[in-house]
């Protein structure tokens, strides 16, 4: 990586996302350029006032205070244009260019769901929460949220009883953790997936940066799942960022008389999937997942094995290695030498194409042709 602080500079210049860097009728602009910029280059790609002060006289207690945060085992950076930025985030028009991350930060490459809704559901809602959350992390996505009290928190625990990988995206510096109440919950995270944020350390909590974290949060997702949400949830500004987006937007309807349905039920008029169970949302996602990532290029389609498209050296190495009894990941792993991630990713998409099938207790086992 090119000098940290360089990257660190960027990432303390208020407002500046992907998006300064493209210019009608040129090559964009190198991230790391901005720094050698003039003034009025700069004010002439779109940037404030107070942007363009931050790249040109940057705060150095802040850089400082940045560089001992990563010098901790587990933190690091993840920068805009490198190979493990991940490709969806990538795409979107007002991308970070920098990313603080505290865990595992190849999960960001994973196929992600989100998962978020209200920070004062019902218990049903909640458990709602947590028991989508559980089944589609076993299956293999990696279940994305704010870590907010209530629907947030509920789809973080439910990944982690998948058990599967979980990402929680702060609206704050990660020296902080918001919610405090979940303080337990975000180390539970950063063990089992990874904390993200593109604030640096010493960014406070505040109302105007939640906007930002969720349009990362839907920006890293294939698709986003509601599952309460009164009319002015916040919530629904990830559902509305998710569909600017390209990427799929699921609602769950609950009862006529409660408030936190409302959310979800304006989602559905508006066109968002309604889900009733796990299976109305897989074949939503099978285009999406299928150009993920360079490890899950076969094409996600409907097909059945008998009849399905030409598979991958790598996928037909899985097939051979799962056979037709029920087998879990571990032991997959340990045949074939792939890195739990790939094989995980690898498994959804061949449950999408109805290759596989998945059985009690997290296990998988080919199907028959033609079942």
């Amino acid at each position: 990586m090119d000098d940290p602080r360089s990257w660190l500079t960027l990432a303390r210049a208020p407002g500046l996302h992907a998006g300064h860097l493209r210019r009608p009728g040129a090559a964009p602009v190198e991230p790391l350029a901005l720094l050698r910029e003039s003034r009025s280059a700069l004010a002439a790609l779109g940037l404030g006032d107070a942007t363009i002060e931050a790249l040109h006289s940057p705060d150095i207690d802040g850089l400082a205070a940045d560089e001992r945060w990563l010098a901790v085992a587990g933190r690091r950076i993840v920068t805009c244009g490198s190979s493990d930025y991940p490709a969806l985030l990538a795409s979107i028009d007002d991308a970070p260019l920098v990313l603080f991350v505290e865990g595992d930060a190849s999960a960001l490459g994973l196929p992600q769901l989100a998962i978020v809704g209200s920070r004062n559901p019902t218990q049903i809602g909640r458990d709602t929460a947590i028991q989508f959350a559980r089944h589609l992390a076993a299956t293999g996505f990696a279940i994305t949220s704010g870590l907010a009290l209530g629907i947030d928190a509920a789809a973080h625990r439910g990944a982690l009883l998948g058990p599967g990988c979980t990402i929680a995206v702060l609206g704050c510096g990660l020296d902080r953790i918001y919610p405090r109440e979940n303080t337990e919950l975000a180390r539970q995270v950063a063990v089992s997936g990874a904390l993200v944020s593109d604030l640096p350390t010493g960014v406070p909590p505040l109302k105007q940066h939640f906007p930002r974290r969720n349009r990362i949060i839907s920006g890293l997702s294939v698709g986003t799942l509601v599952v309460e949400a009164a009319l002015q949830s916040g919530s629904l500004i990830t559902a509305r960022l998710a569909g600017q987006q390209g990427r799929e937007v699921f609602a769950i309807p609950g009862s006529i008389h409660s408030p936190l349905s409302r959310g979800c039920h304006r989602l559905i008029r508006q066109g968002a999937k309604l889900v009733e169970s796990v299976d109305d949302i897989f074949p939503e996602l099978a285009v999406l997942l299928g150009s993920l990532r360079p490890d899950t290029r076969a094409e996600a389609t409907d097909a059945q094995q008998d009849s399905g498209p030409a598979l991958d050296k790598d996928y037909e190495i899985l097939l051979d290695a799962l056979g037709f009894e029920p087998v879990g990941v571990d032991v997959l792993v340990a045949r074939t030498g792939f890195e739990a991630g790939a094989v995980a990713s690898m498994l959804l998409i061949l449950e999408l194409q109805g290759r596989i099938a998945q059985q009690p207790g997290g296990l998988f086992c080919r199907r028959l042709p033609g079942k």
